[in-house]
Formats: structure tokens, C-alpha cells, sequence
């Protein structure tokens, strides 16, 4: 740890000519921390937190009739919603309840185009 912390905020360990012992500055060092955490929120958080709230939307939407894919891959057709849960239409009288936390994609406009 002593190392870790004379590495980042220490800085070289360089005397000055005239012998006064001079206390090297942490802003460099705090500046270049809050630059990474800038990048990592610009370019992971973000757009993670934009994909879950149109995840999120898109449940909240779901409706009778609307052709959806499982995170398993199983398409069907949404016969009933209710609050956590919805009953999907597989094939003829086949009907899966699953969690709408397990739909993942709308196709029915991909469908009609």
C-alpha cells in the first residue's frame, strides 16, 4: 500500500537543487483519476443505464397480440399481461407464462415490413 501510494501521489522522488525538501502536489494525480472515471461513466454507465430504461419502457408497453422473443429464444405471441408476468401463445394451444423480465425483443413490425 505504501508503495501504491508513493507511486500515485508522490510523484518522482527528485530533490531540488537548492537542498529545501518540497512536498510534490496530488492534482495531477487527482485530476487523471477523475478523467478515467469521466470516460468510464461517458462510455460504459451511460449507455447501459439508456439500454435498461428502454428495456424497462419496452416491458411496461407490452400489450395483447404484440410478438415478442424470450431471453431462450422462444417466440410467441402475447395472449395475456399481467403485472410481473405474461402468457405467451407458442404454437396452436401451446401458452408459456413468463416473466416479462425474460422478453427481450418486439418483432411484430419486423414481420409486416
Amino acid at each position: 500500500m505504501k508503495l501504491l501510494y508513493t507511486l500515485l501521489l508522490m510523484g518522482p522522488a527528485v530533490a531540488p537543487a537548492d537542498g529545501s525538501a518540497q512536498q510534490p502536489s496530488a492534482w495531477p494525480t487527482i485530476i487523471m483519476f477523475g478523467a478515467i472515471i469521466l470516460v468510464m461513466w461517458l462510455f460504459m454507465i451511460r449507455p447501459q443505464r439508456k439500454q435498461q430504461k428502454e428495456m424497462q419502457e419496452f416491458r411496461n408497453a407490452l400489450k395483447k397480440g404484440d410478438k415478442v422473443v424470450t431471453v431462450g429464444g422462444i417466440y410467441g405471441e402475447i395472449v395475456e399481461v399481467s403485472e410481473k408476468t405474461v402468457l405467451i401463445r407458442v404454437d396452436g394451444d401451446v401458452k408459456l407464462r413468463v416473466d416479462k423480465q425474460g422478453l427481450v425483443k418486439d418483432y411484430s413490425d419486423a414481420e409486416q415490413k
